[in-house]
């Protein structure tokens, strides 16, 4: 019997690699680490659940544990391994049943990611908040809850839920003012979250911009689109400190001077790769800070392979390893593994940075480099073309203004990334600018696809083609 694949994280990465490895060879222990009660679930939907348009936190589930040991794997969550002897080959783990050592064949580092909330002072304090993960979706909801009528069953979360923490924000109050800080992806899903809620919301963003890895022109989209539904968005804005009272928040001071009184507060400022098990080992990290790995998830000591939100990957654009945490990515790099695991070597693809969000009507998409002085770090003259154009033939009911920016190398005429916003099916339509830079596709080259149209989907000339045929001519 082959030493056991150990997997270190019950979530897209470590499942998806234990459930490859396992279908491929039936006969190899495998074991799946979870510090948490929580496996295999979906992050992004995590703000739509504390809207309300997902019901139950199971709902969330990709795998739930029983599923996971129905197809062999051993699943143990409340299970933290606290380190890594790459010599010995063995982890230590702290259990409910107390502190043990497990031997590994193989290992994937599937550790994730955490929130950064600092260097606020005052993210400690009650009704302070950051969203990574059900049990923080859980807290949120419960504390929107109306609480005379509110029970910890509602949340569907049985039996994974902190039910005393639900239930102490669950007797509170609702909020009548929330704070967001950081207008990145979580900050702007979030404030539809709360205004469904009918919170009063306001964003801080210490850029100028919202999402500024959108770019300029999806920036101002989405601010438009917050600002029309009532949220206030405060730009350039740097929030310095939250105030208490009697240990709850109870406001915020900028570094502007500006001040707001309000109930609770969300952070949003970002993600840090978890790596602390990696610190006191042989393995490498890259430039980003995440372990660095090859083209088949191979960490640099043998036989340890990493994946997911701790784990860089080579950017199709740059050729370069980059950090981008995205839930496809991790799915895909942890399913590779586990056939490599199993005997059949599997490249764990690269990345663009696709990415989609939503902000009420408002869709956006983008992939690859967009800003332009980091496509100058990696060599390229960018150059950029905003065009609007409709998403349907204008004769045809229900079209949108689509805003599409394509970036482009000047010399060569490669195209290096692109963005989109728009109200109609405007974010789906980034995938074919991913897809045109996996294929390192000029732009010349993108302006002749043959793609779909009807009136009802697209215009002749879909948007995507128009930027295309707007930068051909620029260049």
């Amino acid at each position: 019997m082959p030493d056991p694949f150990v997997a270190i994280g019950g979530d897209a990465a470590g499942l998806s690699a234990a459930s490859k490895c396992k279908r491929e060879d039936p006969d190899r222990d495998v074991i799946v680490f979870e510090r948490g009660n929580w496996v295999s679930y979906a992050h992004c939907g995590t703000p739509y659940f504390v809207k309300g348009e997902v019901e139950h936190l199971t709902d969330l589930l990709s795998l739930s544990p029983d599923e996971a040991e129905e197809r062999g794997i051993d699943l143990r969550r409340r299970h933290e391994v606290t380190a890594i002897d790459t010599g010995e080959q063995v982890v230590s783990v702290e259990g409910p049943d107390g502190r043990f050592d497990q031997p590994y064949g193989d290992l994937l580092i599937g550790t994730g990611a955490h929130a950064i909330t600092g260097p606020i002072p005052g993210t400690d304090l009650e009704g302070v908040f950051s969203l990574h993960g059900l049990p923080d979706a859980a807290a949120i909801r419960a504390m929107l809850a109306d609480p005379d009528s509110f029970t910890a069953a509602d949340l569907g979360g049985d039996p994974y839920l902190d039910e005393e923490r639900v239930a102490r924000f669950g007797d509170m109050a609702p909020p009548e003012t929330v704070a967001i800080v950081g207008g990145g992806y979580v900050g702007v899903e979030m404030a539809e979250a709360f205004d469904a809620h009918d919170v009063d919301v306001r964003v801080f963003q210490r850029d100028v911009d919202l999402i500024p890895a959108f770019g300029d022109a999806v920036a101002d989209e989405v601010a438009d689109a917050l600002r029309e539904n009532g949220v206030e968005v405060h730009l350039d804005t740097v929030v310095e400190a939250l105030e208490s009272e009697d240990g709850r928040v109870s406001g915020l001071t900028c570094r502007d001077g500006t001040t707001l009184d309000l109930d609770a507060v969300l952070v949003g400022i970002g993600i840090a790769p978890n790596v602390e098990l990696v610190e006191n080992t042989p393995i490498e990290l890259g430039d980003s800070g995440a372990i660095r790995i090859d083209d088949y998830g191979r960490t640099s000591v043998e036989n340890v392979y990493a994946a997911g939100d701790c784990a860089e990957m080579e950017h199709v654009v740059t050729g370069e390893s980059d950090w981008v945490p995205l839930g496809l990515t991790a799915n895909r790099a942890g399913r590779a593994i586990g056939a490599t695991v199993a005997g059949d070597p599997t490249d764990v693809g690269g990345i663009a940075g696709t990415a989609m969000l939503k902000a009420f009507e408002m869709e956006c998409g983008r992939s690859g480099i967009v800003d332009h002085e980091r496509a100058r770090e990696a060599g390229f003259d960018p150059i950029s073309k905003t065009i609007t154009a409709g998403s349907r033939s204008g004769y045809y009911p229900g079209a949108k203004e689509t805003v599409v920016t394509l970036t482009a190398d000047r010399e060569t005429g490669r195209l290096i990334g692109g963005t989109i916003a728009g109200e109609d099916r405007a974010a789906v339509r980034i995938d074919t600018v991913a897809t045109a830079l996996e294929a390192d596709l000029t732009v010349d080259e993108v302006e002749r696809l043959d793609l779909g149209y009807a009136p009802p989907f697209s215009p002749v000339w879909d948007p995507v083609l128009v930027g295309a045929k707007v930068l051909a001519g620029e260049l």
